[in-house]
C-alpha cells in the first residue's frame, strides 16, 4: 500500500487500493515464548471458526481487520526479534471513508470505545494501518491521541507491549444502526449519575465530552432558559469541497434551496418577538474543527439537511433540538439515531423531493423555540 500522510495535490487520481493494506502471513507475530518452537506446521493466533464467530466479514466487502488477525502467527522467543520498542498502548486503525465525517466519527468512536473496554488510563498512541493521504479530519485524530504515525512510516521491525486493534468503523453501533434495530436510549453521563437508569446509557455523551475536550472546549455545560444573548439556532450548511484523490469537489445536494431557506429563517430570527434568536451560518468547510465543535456546544437548535455534517451533533449539549430536513431520496436514521442515544429531542421535515417549503421550515422552528420558553 501507499506510505500515507501525503498532500491531497500530490495523489490526485489514486485508486483506494492503493491506500488499504494486503497482509501476507506473519505480517504480525506474537511471542510464543522460549518453550514454543520446532512445529513443522506455522501456528496462527486463530482458526476460521474463531475469525466467524467473533469478527464474521458481514457485509463489508474488504474486511482489513479480519484479515489482519487471520494473518497473525506465534513464532518462539528466539526468533521473536524487534528493531524498535513501543512501549505505551497502541491503538492500530485501519480507515475506510477517511475523508467524509459521519464514516470519520465512527472510527473515533470505535477507537474510543477500544480505549474504554480495554482499561486504559490515557489517551493511547494510535497507527494508521492504511496509506490514505492527509485530509482535514487528521486535525482531529491528532487532537484526541497522544500521537498518530503511519504504518508504513516505521523501517524495521516493530514490537507493541500493548498492542489493541480497533473494530472498523463499519461494525460500530452508529453504523449498524442503519440496518439493525438497536433499542437503546441515552443521557447524559451527569443525569445518570443522578438518577440511575440501567435502560440508558451516557456512552455517546461521554464520547462528544472527549471531543470537547480534545480541543479545550469546557464541559459540564448546560442550556438555559432566556439566556441574556439570546439562543443560538446553527444552520449547518453544505458546500462544495475537494475530499480526497478521487473525489471531484462537488457535493450532491440534498436541499435544493437551501440558501432561499436560509435567508428566509433570518428574516424571521431578525423580527422575532419572543426572544433573541442568533442565527449562526455554519460554513463548516470554511471553519477549523475547534470553531465547529464549539458552534455546535453553542447551539440550543441545530437545523440541517440531511448529510455528514449533521454527525457533529454528537458533542451537542444535553437539551439541544435537533431538527433535520430529509429529501426523498435520503430517508435514512443516521441521525434520529444519534440524537436517541444522546438524549436528545429530535425532529424531522420530511420533502417529498429536495424542495423545503420556507414556510414549514419557519413553523417548525418557532414551535421548538416556543418550547424553550423563547
Amino acid at each position: 500500500m501507499a506510505k500515507g500522510g501525503e498532500s491531497l495535490m500530490e495523489v490526485i487520481g489514486r485508486g483506494e487500493e492503493e491506500e488499504l493494506p494486503v497482509f501476507q502471513t506473519g505480517a504480525f507475530e506474537v511471542d510464543g515464548g522460549e518453550g514454543f518452537g520446532g512445529e513443522k506446521e506455522e501456528k496462527m493466533v486463530v482458526d476460521r471458526e474463531f475469525l466467524d464467530q467473533y469478527v464474521p466479514r458481514g457485509e463489508v466487502m474488504r474486511h482489513t481487520m479480519r484479515d489482519l488477525i487471520s494473518k497473525i502467527r506465534i513464532v518462539g522467543g528466539k526468533d521473536f526479534a524487534c528493531d524498535e520498542w513501543i512501549e505505551e498502548p497502541t491503538l492500530l486503525v485501519t480507515r475506510f471513508e477517511y475523508a467524509n465525517l459521519f464514516h470519520t466519527v465512527t472510527d473515533w468512536y470505535s477507537a474510543y470505545v477500544s480505549s474504554r473496554v480495554t482499561g486504559l488510563p490515557n489517551r493511547p498512541h494510535l497507527v494508521f494501518v492504511d496509506g490514505h493521504c492527509m485530509a482535514p479530519l487528521e486535525e482531529t485524530w491528532k487532537a484526541l491521541f497522544s500521537s498518530l504515525r503511519y504504518a508504513k512510516n516505521f523501517s524495521g521491525t516493530v514490537c507493541f507491549r500493548h498492542a489493541i486493534l480497533s473494530p472498523l468503523g463499519y461494525e460500530t453501533a452508529l453504523f449498524k444502526g442503519l440496518t439493525e434495530d438497536i433499542n437503546c436510549d441515552g443521557a447524559s453521563a451527569q443525569e445518570l449519575w443522578q438518577k440511575p437508569d440501567n435502560q440508558k446509557t451516557a456512552r455517546l455523551s461521554e464520547f462528544g465530552e472527549m471531543i470537547r475536550a480534545a480541543f479545550g472546549l469546557p464541559l459540564n455545560l448546560h442550556h438555559v432558559g432566556k439566556a441574556a444573548s439570546g439562543h443560538n439556532v446553527l444552520f449547518v450548511r453544505r458546500e462544495d469541497y475537494l475530499a480526497h484523490p478521487r473525489h471531484g469537489g462537488k457535493v450532491e445536494s440534498r436541499l435544493s434551496n437551501e440558501p432561499e431557506i436560509f435567508d428566509s429563517l433570518k428574516s424571521w430570527a431578525t423580527n422575532y418577538k419572543g426572544c433573541k434568536i442568533n442565527l449562526v451560518n455554519g460554513l463548516f468547510a470554511h471553519m477549523s474543527m475547534k470553531e465547529q465543535v464549539r458552534a455546535i456546544q453553542d447551539a440550543s437548535v441545530i437545523i440541517g439537511a440531511h448529510g455528514a455534517g449533521l454527525t457533529h451533533i454528537v458533542s451537542a449539549l444535553p437539551k439541544t433540538v435537533i431538527l433535520e430536513i430529509i429529501s426523498s431520496q435520503f430517508r435514512r436514521p443516521h441521525f434520529a439515531y444519534i440524537a436517541r442515544w444522546k438524549g436528545l429531542e429530535y425532529h424531522a421535515i420530511n420533502l417529498r423531493g429536495s424542495y423545503a417549503d420556507p414556510g414549514t421550515v419557519i413553523n417548525e422552528l418557532a414551535s421548538i423555540m416556543k418550547s424553550l420558553g423563547c
